[in-house]
């Protein structure tokens, strides 16, 4: 039996809606073997983030060796990662392994607003991480920060992510969101910029989204797909686990990453 592996190197959310947890619940639904390398620790819930305890360099890159010296991951999607001298390690692993289908989601602050990212550390993250990435999932507030494009709409939208694809990563989806373009996102890959098209889910509990999107296009990289198709079976995916419901915490709650399993 043929089995597809894929990595998420973040950090983990206690209450389960995002970051490693996320990832994990992400992969296994849609078909791949997950593994991680977790960068910190968070102390987190629907409502906020309450502290963040970052793992060692040198201990993330011992679980990085562990993962590709055993059980060679076919995508790596990288999230939370608060530090230059994290993003440094990550760098270093990847060139040294020759990781593919890397999926970066330049995580800056979470739902809730929290900052989870360092000083200098998406500077660190474009000159270290981006040159690696098939693929980079910023959205809109940042794309703004990586860009210093300001985005009303779509035709900034357009403009932002041709600054970000001249950052170095081979393609970029900016995603929609944040009362512009309704639930479209722009994919720019091999020259071409494609609109996803989508449809705004009246749900409040969006609590891991965009982990959960990137992870389901690094399980889709993994399994063979093209960037294109990854990215449309990953909305559909992240659309139908909007739209089952979930109703949890008392804040923005997560999203129901096995919606199709309710009826099992």
């Amino acid at each position: 039996m043929s089995v597809h592996a894929a990595l998420t190197i973040a950090g983990s959310d206690s209450s389960g809606g995002a970051g490693i947890q996320a990832d994990i619940k992400t992969m296994i639904t849609n078909g791949v073997y997950a593994m991680s390398a977790i960068t910190a620790l968070t102390a987190q819930n629907t409502t906020g983030v309450r502290s963040v305890m970052e793992v060692p360099p040198e201990f993330l890159g011992d679980q990085l060796d562990a993962v590709f010296e055993d059980i060679y991951p076919e995508a790596v999607k990288i999230g939370m990662v608060s530090s230059k001298e994290l993003i440094q390690v990550i760098g270093e692993k990847l060139r040294f392994y020759q990781a593919k289908n890397v999926v970066v989601d330049p995580v800056m602050v979470a739902s809730s607003g929290s900052s989870l990212m360092k000083n200098n550390g998406a500077e660190m993250m474009i000159k270290e991480l981006f040159p690696l990435a098939s693929l980079i999932t910023p959205n809109i507030p940042e794309a703004e920060i990586l860009s210093g494009c300001e985005i009303k709409n779509k035709q900034d939208m357009e403009a932002a992510a041709e600054k970000l694809s001249d950052l170095g990563a081979e393609a970029v989806l900016l995603k929609g969101g944040h009362s512009i373009s309704d639930a479209d996102d722009l994919l720019c890959v091999e020259g071409q910029k494609i609109w996803i098209r989508g449809r705004r889910i009246h749900n409040p509990n969006t609590h891991g989204t965009g982990c959960t999107l990137s992870s389901a296009i690094a399980s889709n990289l993994a399994k063979g797909m093209e960037m294109e198709e990854a990215v449309r079976k990953a909305k559909e995916y992240i659309s139908k686990a909007l739209e089952a419901g979930l109703d949890l915490g008392k804040g923005s709650g997560p999203l129901d990453h096995a919606f199709y399993m309710a009826n099992l």
